[in-house]
């Protein structure tokens, strides 16, 4: 991993569950790391009305975490009486910057999938009116979230997260208006995925973002390890790769790229 030290930080990691109990004991040390590596910003997701909240708190406490808030397509089913309100609450702090994790997931089965669509739905709609940004999820469905959002008769201010479609996916996504991310699954070395990495190629460089998941997908040779912002840079490295470019210049791109899609300030790091 590139090991920037003391230089300014290059990368934002556009998606990490930083609420995920894995880190709770150790998230100072995390964020440090991520620091020590070149990630100068980072998106905490939510995926639960509880969690959102915990996150806001987060990211009003710690320099260079920002927070998106939403209810995630398999939580759904869980939603208590009151949480949607609570979300749309979260909606208005400064910290917020961009509604979700939401969509769409056929993989799981927990919430039925006439709900997920109801939900995802609100979410559009709540992300529309305040102008944010959404995060979608899409797990085995890139075509029922391509028609959700055609039927939505606008353009979509967002980012398709942890990208894993075809070159097919990437065109109509992109004429939505939506950004494309690309987490560690673009680092793995096993033939299968060249079709991402050729998907990867076809997004042009002013809609690509990067990101971790976290503690998910971790990047090869992370590969099954919990994940963390820091190994956005090998992602990153990989997606240079296959653009063509210094590490660096995919760095500058892809940061802008946030800045500009999630309004985030110049300026505000991660503590070193």
């Amino acid at each position: 991993m590139t090991d920037l030290g003391a230089h300014t930080p290059t990368w934002v990691d556009t998606h990490a569950h930083l609420g995920d109990r894995r880190f709770r004991s150790q998230l100072a040390d995390v964020l440090k790391r991520a620091r020590r590596a070149g990630v100068g910003q980072v998106i905490a997701i939510g995926t639960t009305a509880a969690d959102s909240a915990e996150l806001v708190e987060m990211a009003q406490a710690r320099r260079g975490v920002f927070a998106a808030v939403g209810i995630h397509p398999n939580e759904a089913a869980d939603a208590a009486e009151g949480d949607w309100e609570s979300i749309s609450k979260l909606i208005t702090h400064p910290c917020v910057v961009a509604v979700g994790e939401t969509g769409l997931d056929r993989y799981w089965d927990h919430t039925p999938f006439e709900d997920q669509q109801l939900w995802f739905e609100r979410h559009l709609a709540l992300a529309h009116q305040h102008d944010l940004p959404v995060v979608i999820h899409c797990r085995d469905c890139q075509r029922d979230i391509i028609e959700l959002l055609h039927r939505q008769g606008r353009s979509i201010r967002g980012v398709m997260h942890a990208f894993t479609g075809s070159c097919e996916d990437v065109e109509p996504m992109l004429a939505l208006g939506l950004s494309i991310s690309f987490a560690g699954m673009l680092t793995f070395t096993n033939k299968a995925l060249d079709s991402l990495r050729a998907a990867a190629a076809r997004v042009p460089l002013d809609r690509l973002l990067v990101e971790t998941d976290s503690p998910y997908l971790s990047p090869h040779p992370f590969r099954g390890q919990t994940n963390e912002p820091a190994r956005v840079v090998l992602t990153g490295e990989r997606l240079a790769e296959i653009h063509g470019l210094a590490h660096d210049e995919l760095a500058r791109i892809t940061t802008a790229n946030a800045r500009r899609l999630f309004r985030l300030p110049d300026e505000e790091c991660l503590p070193g």
